[in-house]
């Protein structure tokens, strides 16, 4: 079925000109944009782009569609924000059908709100296209649960990067309190930090931890460890990274058919107990 006919199969909404699409690419892999972001990519007259978004994806895009780089890493020279959010209504103002494309979900860790906040202000009609968020499709890819029964009933996601490019100044020790698997977006730079703060909080040095860098991609790489040993499996990569802890990551190797369910016994005693 061609992208037309599964448009008008799905009953996918217009994107109309003079508007703005703030969607989300997924974590890495370019088959895991939604159908509707795919939608978009193929109607838009501009793509305005993050860093992460892959470049075979990037193909998908309409003959003739201007390609704008937007992205931001951190340790590189990166657009201004307010550059992009000047530029999404400058675009849709020209009567242009505008597709911000951002890396996992656009309003999980990611400027998406902020542009929203902007177009909404600026009388811009805009649409949100949810994508799946690395804290999630990511760790799936490497064959960690973000969740299980045995393991957490709850699950925190924390950002590791502030907009000053600090580690963020955060209650740590009600985050180590908080959930039994922890899952840390952008920061790699500060494992060792984060692992301290979260030891010196009551979590086990010996907890289960892993470093997923380039998830969901042919390059993915996952270094399980300890929390005791974050810092040092985080600082064998500088590629874009999440940061897992808790009982999950034990669980990687049942999936990966190394070990047996079984033999993590008691998996209760994975949970953590701070």
């Amino acid at each position: 079925m061609n992208i037309v006919a599964l448009n008008r199969e799905l009953d996918l909404p217009a994107f109309e000109k003079g508007s703005v699409w703030l969607a989300g690419a997924g974590p890495g892999d370019p088959g895991l944009i939604t159908v509707l972001g795919l939608h978009a990519l193929k109607a838009a007259d501009a793509v305005l782009y993050d860093a992460l978004v892959d470049e075979r994806l990037l193909a998908q895009a309409r003959p003739g569609a201007e390609l704008i780089y937007a992205g931001k890493r951190a340790g590189k020279r990166s657009c201004k924000q307010s550059d992009i959010s000047r530029t999404l209504v400058s675009l849709a103002r020209k009567g242009k059908r505008v597709l911000r494309l951002k890396g996992g979900d656009p309003f999980v860790f990611g400027r998406g709100a902020e542009e929203a906040i902007v177009l909404a202000e600026a009388g811009v009609p805009f649409r949100v296209v949810p994508g799946v968020t690395a804290g999630i499709g990511g760790l799936a890819a490497a064959n960690i649960p973000v969740t299980h029964r045995d393991t957490n009933h709850a699950v925190t996601f924390v950002t590791g990067h502030g907009a000053d490019g600090k580690l963020p100044d955060l209650d740590w020790t009600a985050i180590a309190k908080g959930a039994p698997t922890l899952v840390l977006y952008m920061a790699r730079s500060f494992a060792a930090e984060i692992a301290a703060k979260l030891i010196a909080a009551g979590r086990r040095a010996d907890e289960p931890a892993a470093v997923v860098s380039n998830a969901s991609l042919p390059s993915q790489d996952v270094r399980v460890t300890t929390l005791a040993g974050l810092g040092q499996a985080a600082a064998g990569t500088d590629a874009p990274a999440m940061l897992v802890i808790g009982g999950n990551v034990a669980l990687r190797d049942v999936l990966q058919g190394t070990k047996q369910y079984s033999s993590l016994s008691p998996l209760a005693s994975l949970k953590n107990t701070a």
